[in-house]
């Protein structure tokens, strides 16, 4: 490996190196890590981690499958047809390959132990910065959609269980889709938020990717034995545009992004080395395109070009096997929220602190108010906004944008500047060659930022 120079100044923030140590974010909920102290082992000494690699791949999957497999089958849809799906995924699943395998090789030559640290690390102060306020902004949305995702699934559950009509259910103030997604949120998400330490994340784990392959056998068993009140729509063969298919690219990239935990998973395996890395995230994304294109597929095939944002939707409410299916998502989603919460409130937090220039161990005694204060503010907001935005659609392709910065903007900023900084004074091809890599990323990840940020803004005022 050739030798790297990486830039690691923090002190531009202020008086103390210490002020964003609340702010490790994001570390995986099955990893445990610790932070570093001067002397500590590097990311390839001995006394790395305890991760096995069998236990990093299932770690890597835990992470990537989530809610946004409820959106594939549009996914399918909007880019039109089977054929263009799956030639979507496989040709973007190189790219989000890459991009964990730059996150590993930049973090072992920084000796940085989590996403937005490798990045301030390799690409200095403003972009640390920008990943920073990114990964909050995502968190954020992503609390948005998995408060919208709790009332859709409701009201069929509802239905369900009062045996009536969805339209004759939600006309009473107490079944009203507002009602209950605020006293769910109320009742449940916050309690779960408030506390500073969140050890129920391996219970969330557990029933994520319960839920997650429960819906997926769900889903590939209706398309093979369908009921007879199902009907789809026109199955699409090809796109209708070459447009068309980009619009898919933001729910691809909410559903695989699972870069910024992946960086604590490599530094917690018992030999985090690059190569090593490799194989896991390669495996680990081939079983997560397995289950996404299962669904995506036969969840498409189901219903065609009527297939709803979040295909639990398009089947019938008194369908009993999809709606345990759908209490499983409300589970995963109700212990998810507040780990995702926690992640964007460091952010905030470390954010807070270096703009203060305040050391973490003197402002212990105001951090209980603080925290209680940034939690109800965020709760409050993130319920507002899924209340009057009832479509998920919309929420999940801005989040999917900047999911899209995450695996290609950031690990491509990272490898260029690795690349820059190697200390030869003559490039041989293939460093030509990885910085034009890198180049290509920064550029395909803001392509799909921008046109999903214009798509988001444009689309709303003209309508």
């Amino acid at each position: 490996m050739a030798q790297v120079s990486i830039n690691s100044d923090y002190s531009e923030w202020g008086p103390s190196t210490d002020a964003g140590e609340r702010a490790r974010l994001l570390q995986s909920p099955c990893v445990d890590t610790v932070p570093k102290r001067e002397g500590d082992a590097s990311p390839g000494g001995p006394d790395t981690g305890t991760t096995s690699t069998l236990g990093a791949i299932f770690i890597v999957v835990n992470a990537c499958l989530g809610a946004g497999l409820l959106n594939f089958p549009a996914a399918f849809s909007t880019a039109g047809g089977v054929a263009a799906g799956i030639m979507l995924q496989m040709g973007m699943l190189v790219f989000i390959i890459s991009g964990l395998v730059i996150l590993a090789y930049c973090s072992q030559a920084s000796n940085e132990r989590t996403y937005q640290e490798v990045v301030w690390a390799v690409c200095g102060k403003l972009t640390g910065v920008l990943c920073e306020v990114a990964i909050a902004t995502y968190t954020f949305g992503t609390c948005i959609a998995f408060l919208i995702i709790i009332g859709d699934q409701q009201d069929k559950i509802i239905a369900v269980m009062a045996k009536e009509p969805e339209e004759a259910i939600s006309s009473s103030w107490y079944t009203d889709r507002k009602f209950t997604i605020s006293l769910t949120a109320f009742l449940f998400i916050l309690p779960l938020s408030i506390p500073r330490e969140i050890g129920f994340q391996k219970y969330a784990s557990f029933l994520s990717v319960v839920g997650t392959w429960y819906v997926t056998a769900i889903v590939i068993l209706k398309y093979i034995w369908p009921d007879k009140e199902m009907t789809p729509g026109d199955i699409l063969t090809r796109p209708p545009s070459w447009m068309a298919v980009f619009n898919a690219m933001p729910t691809i990239c909410f559903g695989f992004q699972c870069h910024v935990s992946s960086v604590p998973v490599f530094n917690s395996m018992r030999q985090p080395e690059v190569k090593t890395w490799g194989g896991v995230v390669t495996a680990a994304m081939v079983i997560a395109l397995a289950v996404y294109m299962g669904t995506g597929i036969c969840g498409f095939l189901t219903f065609g070009a009527a297939v709803d944002p979040d295909v639990l939707l398009s089947y019938p409410s008194e369908d009993v096997a999809v709606a345990v299916a759908r209490a499983f998502i409300i589970l995963s989603v109700l212990t998810s929220y507040p780990i995702l919460h926690f992640c964007g409130r460091a952010v905030v937090e470390g954010l807070w602190l270096r703009y203060q220039g305040t050391p973490v161990e003197e402002d212990v005694g105001r951090e209980r108010r603080r925290r209680v204060l940034q939690t109800l503010v965020w709760f409050l907001l993130t319920l507002l906004l899924a209340l009057f935005t009832p479509d998920i659609g919309k929420v999940i392709a801005v989040i999917g944008g900047l999911a899209a910065c995450f695996i290609f903007v950031f690990p491509g900023l990272c490898l260029i500047q690795a690349k820059l900084s190697e200390m030869e004074e003559v490039k041989p091809a293939s460093w030509w060659a990885l910085v034009s890599y890198g180049v290509l990323l920064v550029t395909l990840g803001a392509f799909i930022f921008g046109q999903t940020t214009a798509n988001a803004i444009f689309v709303d005022l003209l309508a």
